[in-house]
């Protein structure tokens, strides 16, 4: 779809001209904004040891221009999002899942799918290895893994003490082939740049006391992926560790606020309009549940720009009731631009993204991603 009414330039970075154009809401993407995100993370740690986890924008074309940019390596959470990379042949992509059987199946098709794109896995249990190992001996098959290390997220993997004995419990497996450590400290959050440093060293420490014991134990080195975007300022000051954060390509209202220190650029945002006119301080939008992540409380879902002092009161699926100053000074149709404070559940409740440049909207990329399956 191509958009294509000229109109004159706004004062906002946001302000689209031919808004007119655009239903409501809308997921829209500031194309000139993810390239400079993605120059700053460049600027910050060579290509080769960036592996940015795609969960966040779920699009070919913004892998794609990670991917022109010169970053190679690439994370995932989902063999969806995994297909998509094999679709533009990014060279190694991690799904940083340990996938269970049905999972290792499908990931098997895409190794075969996508000769160009190298992948792997995690494992941080020896009997659902073995079981990978299994699934992967039957198509003739091996799968290179990487240990998740559990160091204080409390969601998956293993406690680093216990990983060198799960290291010699699968070695030998046929059909996988342990290459490396991955870990993700996302509780660890401190807005304080020294607090999260102290945090992020100590749970560090294991891994890499881990890494030199399976060096000295069995003479093979492991790579190392480490973190997300809270603590990536941290990993890019250590020695050939992968760093993976997946936000920073777009950020958002929660990241800025908590990471003021982090320097890139809100690079989407939601459009919605108003919808009625309830009284002279409340009025209601078209930005509903199923339209922008609501895990968090009322005050944490979104942010808009160009109006102070807009604050949500109540949402359904279809609706966002906001208190206003004066509702006199809002009109039926009348947009609002919001940020939402978590991106990453953001873009997975839209079919499409509508793209601006220069002010225009001038097309829409597809967020393929969002599906759980797209082939495979």
């Amino acid at each position: 779809m191509t958009f294509s009414k000229a109109v004159n330039e706004t004062t906002h970075w946001f302000n689209i001209n031919n808004i007119d154009m655009i239903d409501s809401p809308a997921l829209v993407v500031y194309k000139n904004r993810v390239a400079a995100n993605i120059n700053e993370l460049i600027k910050l740690r060579v290509p080769s040891l960036l592996r940015p986890h795609v969960k966040t924008n779920k699009m070919a074309e913004v892998c794609q221009m990670m991917l022109n940019a010169g970053i190679s390596k690439f994370k995932c959470a989902t063999i969806a999002e995994a297909e998509m990379l094999g679709t533009i042949k990014a060279p190694d992509v991690l799904l940083a899942y340990q996938p269970t059987s049905v999972k290792a199946h499908r990931l098997s098709k895409l190794i075969e799918l996508f000769p160009s794109t190298h992948f792997s896995c995690l494992i941080d249990n020896a009997e659902n290895a073995k079981s990978i190992s299994s699934v992967f001996l039957q198509y003739n098959l091996c799968v290179e893994v990487y240990i998740d290390l559990n160091v204080g997220m409390n969601r998956t993997g293993i406690l680093a003490e216990k990983a060198l004995s799960l290291f010699e419990s699968c070695k030998n497996f046929k059909g996988i082939n342990i290459v490396g450590l991955h870990v993700y400290d996302g509780h660890i959050r401190d807005t304080d740049v020294e607090t999260r440093k102290q945090k992020s060293d100590s749970a560090f420490k294991k891994v890499s006391t881990l890494a030199e014991e399976i060096e000295s134990a069995e003479g093979k080195k492991m790579k190392i992926i480490a973190g997300g975007s809270p603590t990536f300022p941290v990993h890019l000051q250590r020695a050939n560790v992968e760093c993976s954060p997946g936000t920073i390509v777009f950020w958002d209202y929660g990241y800025k606020t908590l990471f003021p220190d982090e320097h890139f650029d809100y690079a989407v945002l939601v459009i919605t309009r108003v919808i009625s006119i309830i009284d002279k301080h409340t009025i209601c939008t078209d930005l509903g549940h199923k339209s922008i992540a609501a895990e968090n409380t009322i005050d944490k879902r979104v942010h808009f720009l160009s109006f102070e002092n807009i604050t949500p009161l109540g949402q359904s699926e279809e609706h966002l009731v906001v208190k206003v100053e004066d509702a006199a000074a809002f009109k039926i149709g009348d947009v609002l631009y919001g940020v939402p404070h978590h991106i990453c559940p953001t873009v997975a409740l839209y079919e499409r993204a509508v793209i601006v440049e220069g002010g225009m909207a001038t097309g829409e990329w597809k967020v393929i991603a969002r599906d759980r399956k797209i082939s495979v």
